[in-house]
């Protein structure tokens, strides 16, 4: 019987570990950290066996495969002694893929991916078809293709769940777009992080479709340089397009084969420019799903914004609270202040992956009266701020961060949490300090 070895044990490695049992093998899951006991329980539910706050080697290396959690990156010493040992190393989405008949709507990008996401499997939700939801968002896809019958996923995808898979074929890839953004996994090196990404495109053949801004430099430059056997559909609000989408006066027309869809940009549910391009990639895939136009106009109409994307929490005394906790690069935080109209108490920092703020600097001296940095170590954010913010703070929890705004801002001011880092020096993930600081504006 093959052994199969899941290395983490949190939503990905779970669903991996339960497919393996569910396929007949002899797995075992090990965690150098605490599994939440949520994850316990599903493990004990399924009768897998495991071990939590170790590796233990001989458990390991007797591997035929080991399946590794994308959180878990490839220098960790676990990971180099089983490289060492010639055993293949693969990713939860590579081995569900390879039991699952299903169709797949793939979709990656540095910012923009998960509401574009979202918004595809509210669409097809809405069209009546039988879709499931997973990768970097939502229940494992592995859990999914072990417990549940789907004709459809949509599939979000970080670089590190693209990583390594080497068989798995996406139906329809997209790429909303790609920024410099986790170059610490990528030798500081931003080839590397656009190869990962495009590993999305493996695979690919005429059938399929590859869906991507052309607006966006670094996805053309390295489109130009390989072979995508897909048809390419481009979203662009620069040039007009004789398929895929395109911005016309105060219109988005999206064509396909022979078929065009419009709609007026305002009557789109998700607003900012940044939300028009994620609109676009949407009716397209809507388009090659062969979805009518009365239905696709219907769910970009009607669709509610992503939790800690741009969510709008409270407005107190004429001050509206905005969490963006997800925001954690750069690029994001550059949309999230580019669309603001009001003048901006921001709340920025935390985990600094290799940031250039430089970007941020001219929509900071236009749009923000006050920083207020919440994280371990804010010495770069001051150094980049400090000449074009006239006031900051450094604080440690959402809480004195949402304290410290409401005493700043005045009526008419928006405070804006778009940390534009990770979050892992004060909290769990980016849902846990999204969660916080709403929790702190509730009880303001």
């Amino acid at each position: 019987m093959k052994r199969i070895v899941v290395l983490g044990g949190g939503e990905s490695g779970i669903g991996a570990a339960v497919l393996a049992k569910v396929k007949g093998f002899d797995v075992f899951l090990s965690d150098k950290g605490k599994i939440a006991d949520k994850y316990v329980a599903e493990l004990e539910k399924w009768d897998i066996p495991y071990e939590s706050g170790q590796h233990t080697e001989e458990l390991i290396l007797n591997a035929d495969e080991v399946i590794k959690s994308p959180g878990i990156p490839s220098t960790a010493p676990m990971v180099e002694k089983i490289a060492a040992k010639g055993i293949g190393i693969i990713s939860e989405i590579e081995f569900a893929g390879r039991y699952d008949k299903a169709k797949k709507i793939c979709i990656t990008g540095s910012n923009g991916k998960t509401t574009t996401t979202s918004l595809i499997y509210y669409l097809l939700k809405n069209a009546g078809l039988n879709a499931g939801l997973g990768g970097n968002i939502g229940k494992s896809y592995a859990l999914q293709v072990a417990t549940e019958n789907f004709d459809i996923y949509v599939l979000e995808l970080s670089s590190f769940q693209l990583d390594n898979m080497y068989d798995f074929k996406a139906d329809i890839a997209i790429i909303t777009n790609i920024t410099p953004d986790h170059l610490d996994r990528y030798d500081h090196n931003l080839e590397n992080y656009v190869k990962a990404k495009f590993r999305i495109t493996r695979n690919m053949n005429s059938e399929d479709c590859f869906i991507f801004c052309s607006d966006d430099e670094i996805t053309i430059n390295h489109l130009n340089k390989i072979v995508v056997r897909a048809k390419k559909l481009p979203f662009t609000q620069k040039t007009e397009v004789p398929e895929g989408a395109f911005v016309s006066d105060d219109k988005m027309i999206v064509r396909y084969n022979d078929s065009e869809c419009d709609m007026f940009l305002q009557e789109l549910a998700l607003g900012g420019k940044h939300n028009v391009y994620n609109s676009m990639a949407a009716a397209i895939a809507g388009k090659v799903m062969n979805i009518d136009n009365e239905t696709i106009r219907e769910a970009l109409s009607s669709f509610q914004p992503v939790e800690h994307r741009l969510e709008k929490v409270l407005s107190i005394g004429d001050v509206l609270y905005i969490n963006d906790s997800k925001a954690t690069n750069v690029d994001a935080a550059w949309y999230a202040l580019e669309c603001q109209t009001r003048p901006v108490v921001w709340i920025v920092g935390g985990t600094d992956k290799g940031n250039d703020y430089a970007p941020l600097l001219p929509l900071a001296k236009e749009k923000v009266k006050a920083i207020i940095c919440m994280g371990v170590d804010n010495r770069k954010i001051h150094e980049a701020f400090s000449s074009v913010v006239p006031e900051m703070h450094d604080v440690t929890s959402a809480e004195e961060a949402v304290k410290t705004a409401h005493s700043i801002a005045a009526a008419g001011d928006v405070v804006l949490l778009s940390p534009c880092c990770a979050s892992f020096d004060l909290f769990k993930n980016y849902e846990d300090r999204g969660r916080q600081f709403k929790e702190a504006v509730r009880n303001l």
